[in-house]
């Protein structure tokens, strides 16, 4: 029996494009100008339906890699001898919540489990509500953290039809690294300039009558694209938003979990305790999982004023997801390769830009790092064409990145932290040619 020719992919690509637009809709955004359809990943790697692989140095949702067999291979026995409501006793919840909350200190050792990094910010700016009796939130000018309504009041990194709540104040970020900014930067006048600026927006919210009920911010700002803050600046930020009353609330999703190479947690780069740390999309390797990591006295708090539960957030499957990604970060020293791998492609990335006339400061650290570019004839101009240009170039190449920052001007390079040296190697040889045509058009 003969079968029927697989269709090329061009015209099997606008077939599911038209059954997308029948269902989903033509407004759920796709990444690139040529969407791609991947049918496998495994480690760093996913391969498209024609067969073409593609070094993902982008993805933070397989934390461990993708599809990691001890991940895989946990979330498949466990699902195949129980998975219940969390209102039930389980060996395997209590386990996880007893190691994870082992990576933590500065007294933060309760936890609420959630099925998102979205849930969780709602969930720790209603418990800081309620514990403060203000409503007033801090968040930075360009900056997400989910998408329910009271996250899309303080939006301020997308598009949303929401305007911003009367509740929220925006801080503008002192970015040494800045289009523009020149090694004759006061730093010392920069951040006294930053916090001033907090003291007015604290003030602004106080005369307004909304108090101060958190600041909530994630810690390597990587929706800001990455800035290079002034010393000094996210401590001053925190004391000032504490002695206001209100509580702080650090936003791991995208900063935590070993990422930044040196700690576990992005606020642990700073010398700051927050009330609340909330977690996403990494715990589960892409398994649905969140949470809130706070203080006993907090939960307790929140507790007798609330009958809350959750009835799938932290399940018997989802426990034992979780409790594999964190054995494998320790087994395979996950935080170790992202301090080593990140430090060489940092050098690589800053050779790379003295060489182009359209870069400007290489941002982040760990295994989040960023490329900022500007206009070869005004480097005080971001450059977002040009940053668009590298992205679709080196999809072209066969790797994934993305960018990011109020300009979109930023490279976005956040792989899997299974990312080893000769995947460093292969995007850096990726990324040379891609930058020198980019500087080219420019």
């Amino acid at each position: 029996m003969t079968h029927p020719a697989a269709p090329p992919p061009s015209d099997r690509r606008r077939a599911l494009l038209a059954r997308r637009r029948a269902t989903i809709g033509s407004r759920s955004p796709l990444f690139y100008e040529t969407p791609l359809e991947f049918v496998r990943g495994s480690g760093v790697w996913l391969e498209e339906a024609s067969g073409r692989r593609f070094l993902d140095a982008y993805n933070n949702v397989p934390h461990v890699g993708h599809c990691h067999p001890r991940v895989v291979e946990a979330l498949g026995a466990q699902a195949a001898t129980l998975n219940v409501h969390t209102r039930y006793l389980n060996e395997r919840v209590l386990q996880y919540a007893e190691e994870l909350l082992e990576t933590f200190g500065g007294g933060l050792d309760r936890v609420f489990f959630t099925n998102s990094g979205s849930e969780a910010n709602e969930l720790a700016l209603r418990l800081a509500r309620q514990r403060t009796g203000a409503t007033g939130v801090l968040v930075t000018d360009s900056s997400y953290h989910g998408n329910t309504i009271t996250l899309a009041e303080l939006t301020t990194g997308l598009t949303v039809a929401e305007p911003l709540g009367a509740h929220v104040r925006a801080l503008h970020l002192p970015d040494l690294d800045r289009p523009g900014t020149d090694d004759g930067t006061d730093e010392d006048q920069v951040l006294r300039d930053g916090l001033a600026a907090v003291d007015h927006a604290i003030a602004s919210l106080q005369e307004a009558g909304h108090g101060v009920s958190a600041l909530l911010f994630d810690p390597l700002f990587s929706s800001e694209g990455l800035p290079r803050l002034p010393a000094g600046y996210v401590e001053g930020l925190c004391r000032r938003v504490q002695a206001a009353g209100g509580l702080v609330i650090s936003d791991e999703v995208q900063s935590g979990f070993g990422r930044c190479g040196t700690v576990m947690w992005g606020h642990q780069l700073f010398d700051i305790t927050p009330d609340l740390v909330t977690l996403g999309k990494p715990m589960g390797n892409g398994h649905p999982m969140g949470g809130v990591v706070t203080r006993e006295e907090l939960l307790e708090d929140f507790g007798r004023r609330n009958m809350y539960f959750n009835t799938f957030a932290g399940n018997p499957v989802s426990s034992a997801v979780g409790l594999a990604v964190l054995h494998v970060m320790r087994d395979e020293d996950l935080m170790g390769r992202a301090k080593r791998v990140g430090a060489a492609l940092r050098e690589e990335f800053l050779r790379l830009a003295a060489e182009s006339a359209v870069t400007g400061a290489v941002k982040g650290q760990g295994l989040y790092l960023g490329l900022s570019f500007v206009e070869p004839d005004d480097p005080a101009r971001a450059n977002a064409p040009a940053a668009k240009a590298v992205v679709e170039g080196m999809v072209a190449s066969d790797v994934l990145i993305s960018r990011i920052g109020p300009d979109d001007d930023v490279l976005k390079i956040r792989p899997p932290l299974a990312f080893d040296d000769e995947h460093a190697d292969l995007l850096v040889a990726r990324l040379a040619p891609v930058l020198r045509a980019a500087g080219q058009r420019g």
